[in-house]
C-alpha cells in the first residue's frame, strides 16, 4: 500500500529529528492512512479506498458519491 490518500492526496512529508545535542537526522511524517470500504450507489458496487483520517471526515461531510466522482475525474482507478 502506497502512502497516499485518494481523497486529500496527502503523501509523506519530510523533515528532521533534532536531538538535545542539536544533531539532525532525516525523518518522514506519514499521513494517518486507513483502508475503508464504501458502497457507492451511483456505481452500484462497493469500492475500497485508501484514505487519511481527514479524508474520512470529508467523505462524511460531502458524501461518497461526490468524492468518488472527483476521484474518477482526476483519472484514478477505483
Amino acid at each position: 500500500m502506497s502512502a497516499y490518500c485518494q481523497v486529500t492526496q496527502a503523501k509523506p512529508s519530510f523533515g528532521r529529528n533534532v536531538s538535545h545535542s542539536n544533531r539532525r537526522t532525516s525523518r518522514r511524517f506519514m499521513p494517518n492512512l486507513q483502508r475503508k470500504k464504501y458502497y457507492v450507489p451511483s456505481l452500484g458496487r462497493s469500492v475500497t479506498l485508501t484514505v487519511s483520517a481527514r479524508g474520512i471526515k470529508i467523505i462524511d461531510a460531502r458524501g461518497i458519491d461526490s468524492v468518488v466522482n472527483e476521484i474518477l475525474r482526476r483519472g484514478e482507478k477505483l
